[in-house]
């Protein structure tokens, strides 16, 4: 099996799916609670959280910290590994970020021309 000339594949494996990148854009300033990645990646269940959060810690993308004190208080943070990744992504926010209208009103003219 020969492997694909563009690591798209590899990228997506890490961080591919709807949460995982806003994930990572909400951990670039430092350590941040659990409680603060819930609220800032807006939509996401506290199940499916914990299940991202999870998957990107076994891929060393982020560190999980226990603080082992009552109340329990644990926190997250990229690895040098996920401050790449997250490197990666920036261009493709800034892409979004630039085309958000146009993105919004294609979508609006495929929902009413596909509703009538």
């Amino acid at each position: 099996m020969m492997d694909s000339p563009c690591g798209l594949d590899v990228s997506l494996k890490v961080m591919g799916g709807k949460w995982k990148p806003l994930i990572l854009y909400h951990l670039q300033g430092g350590p941040t609670r659990f409680s603060q990645v819930k609220q800032r990646v807006a939509g996401i269940s506290e199940k499916v959280l914990i299940q991202q959060l999870r998957e990107l810690v076994a891929m060393n993308v982020l560190i999980r910290r226990d603080h082992q004190c009552v109340p329990p208080m644990v926190d997250y943070a990229l690895t040098p590994f996920g401050e790449t990744l997250v490197e990666a992504l920036r261009p493709l926010c800034e892409w979004g970020t630039t085309n958000r209208a146009h993105v919004a009103a294609t979508l609006e003219a495929g929902t009413t021309s596909t509703s009538g």
